[in-house]
């Protein structure tokens, strides 16, 4: 297939590319500089243009694109920014897929559970309302921006993402060289559940969502046993082989965090119904096999 992807700069993103051209497809690139390669087509969010001619003859779209939640301080610029990026972007995209003359079979937009916003230890599926807050406000507003493919018949999913195991890039690879030091630890009282996947699995489930005509909607890509941050640091040290006892109190990271606090701190037990309920199987459901394959060790 003829595959377009945004954000193929990202961890997701550029996993994603290697991982559909590994299998022969042919990805097209959606950057917002000038093209540098033949794979590469133009966008410009803000502007809302998306080259049309590099979307004609694609069979799905893969929109990942939008600024890192925890690159910086939320201040109220730089929310501006983590919104924009996402709504500006889904809409762009949205109206360009749906303006197609023939348009994709299937437009799968990134989303997050922090759609659901703090759960504390209740478990949530994709029947479960918004949450409230700034992240769970983004999301909504990320979701609803992909109307134009929906009007248009297009099938669209949202793949509500959790966090993503890996060994660079995103929360844990910043995790680990902390966790190697020794300097590991609990972040506030631990008790908070972490909704986390494997990135493997994370690239097998959105291509999952492509090719699984059933599915549209939300989906929560997520493991099936969500852990608390307490667990999730133990295991951290068993697999590491190093203490986890330097715990950061809530009080620091509100202090050094600011608003951001709130979405560590926070609680989100995502369930991966629909993923599970379509037949999807995990690689590595279990925390400890995920961070192994995060660091490339053998998991069995």
């Amino acid at each position: 297939m003829r595959i377009a992807v945004t954000g193929s700069t990202g961890l997701i993103g550029s996993a994603l590319v290697r991982s559909l051209r590994a299998d022969g497809h042919d990805v097209v690139r959606f950057v917002r500089r000038e093209p540098a390669a033949p794979d590469e087509a133009r966008w410009d969010p803000p502007r809302g243009y998306v080259d049309p001619a590099a979307l004609a003859g694609c069979a799905a779209v893969v929109h990942l694109a939008g600024a890192g939640i925890g690159d910086h301080r939320w201040t109220p610029a730089y929310k501006k920014v983590i919104r924009d990026s996402r709504v500006e972007g889904t809409a762009a995209m949205a109206r360009a897929v749906a303006a197609l003359e023939e348009p994709p079979a299937v437009f799968v937009s990134g989303s997050a559970v922090g759609y659901y916003g703090d759960t504390g230890d209740r478990p949530v599926d994709e029947t479960a309302p918004a949450g409230r807050g700034f992240l769970p406000e983004v999301c909504v507003e990320w979701e609803a921006a992909a109307a134009p493919a929906q009007r248009a018949g297009v099938r669209t999913v949202f793949a509500r993402t959790g966090l993503v195991v890996a060994g660079e890039g995103g929360a844990w690879g910043r995790m680990f060289p902390v966790f190697r030091a020794g300097m590991g630890g609990r972040l506030g009282s631990g008790r908070q559940y972490w909704s986390y996947i494997s990135l493997h699995d994370e690239i097998a489930a959105l291509r999952h969502l492509i090719d699984s005509p059933q599915l549209s909607g939300p989906v929560n890509l997520t493991a099936p046993e969500p852990l608390t941050n307490r667990e999730v640091t133990a295991a951290m040290g068993r697999v590491l082989r190093r203490p986890t006892l330097m715990a950061v109190p809530a009080p620091v990271l509100r202090a050094v965090l600011g608003e951001l606090s709130q979405d560590v701190l926070g609680s989100q037990r995502a369930l991966p119904a629909r993923l599970l309920e379509s037949g999807f199987v995990f690689r590595h459901p279990g925390i400890e096999e995920a961070i192994r394959a995060a660091l490339g060790r053998p998991t069995a």
